[in-house]
C-alpha cells in the first residue's frame, strides 16, 4: 500500500503554512487534513473543501 500525503506548501495560502501530513490511506488523511483546515486555516469543513483537498493528494511522502 502506498502512502497518501497532503503538503500545505503546494496549495496557495497567506499564511505561508508550512505542514504536511501524511498517512496510510486516503480516509485517515482526509480526516486530519480537514481538521488542519478548519483549525488553522479557518475553513469549514464542506463538501467542496473535502473534494478541494482530495484533488491535492498525492501518492509517497511529502518533499523535505
Amino acid at each position: 500500500m502506498t502512502r497518501k500525503y497532503i503538503d500545505c506548501r503546494s496549495v496557495p495560502s497567506d499564511t505561508k503554512c508550512s505542514v504536511a501530513i501524511s498517512a496510510d490511506n486516503e480516509k485517515e488523511l482526509m480526516e486530519v487534513a480537514v481538521q488542519h483546515a478548519v483549525a488553522v486555516h479557518g475553513h469549514n469543513d464542506t463538501p467542496q473543501l473535502r473534494q478541494q483537498l482530495k484533488e491535492a493528494f498525492r501518492d509517497g511522502s511529502p518533499p523535505n
